[in-house]
Order: C-alpha cells, then structure tokens, then sequence
C-alpha cells in the first residue's frame, strides 16, 4: 500500500513537471506577453502626458484667478 501511494505520487509529480514545463516553453515562445508590455508602456507614457497637461492646466487657471482677485481687489493697475 505504501508503496502504491509512493509510485502514484511520483508519477503524478513528474506528469505535473512535464506539463508545466510544456507550459512555460509555450509561453517563451509566446509573444503575448511582450505586445501587454508594449500596451502597459504605453498606457502609462499616455497616464503621464495626461498629468503633466492637468498639472500645467492648473497652474494656468490658478494665475488667471489670481490676477482677476488682484483686479476685483481695487489693484489700480489691471
């Protein structure tokens, strides 16, 4: 009986090691993952553009405000 239990988890480690070496061969080959790595680069060269554009934006729009606070303010020079 022990020895049973010992040849069919043998034969079970090397059936999982030969399919997941398969696997992993399978996925090398792949170039899946390399075009999501062209796509996640992408996305987040897009996410900072995005953040430098609202940054100076709102650097913009603050000065315009403070300028027309200064001239409602009775500043003589607007």
């Amino acid at each position: 009986m022990l020895l049973r239990t010992f040849i069919w988890a043998q034969v079970g480690y090397t059936e999982f090691r030969g399919s997941l070496r398969t696997r992993l061969v399978d996925m090398a080959g792949s170039e899946r993952g390399g075009v999501a790595a062209e796509y996640a680069l992408l996305i987040a060269l897009i996410a900072v553009v995005i953040v430098v554009g609202a940054a100076a934006l709102g650097i913009a729009i603050n000065n315009r405000l403070n300028d027309t606070a200064t001239c409602v303010g009775g500043a003589p020079a607007c």
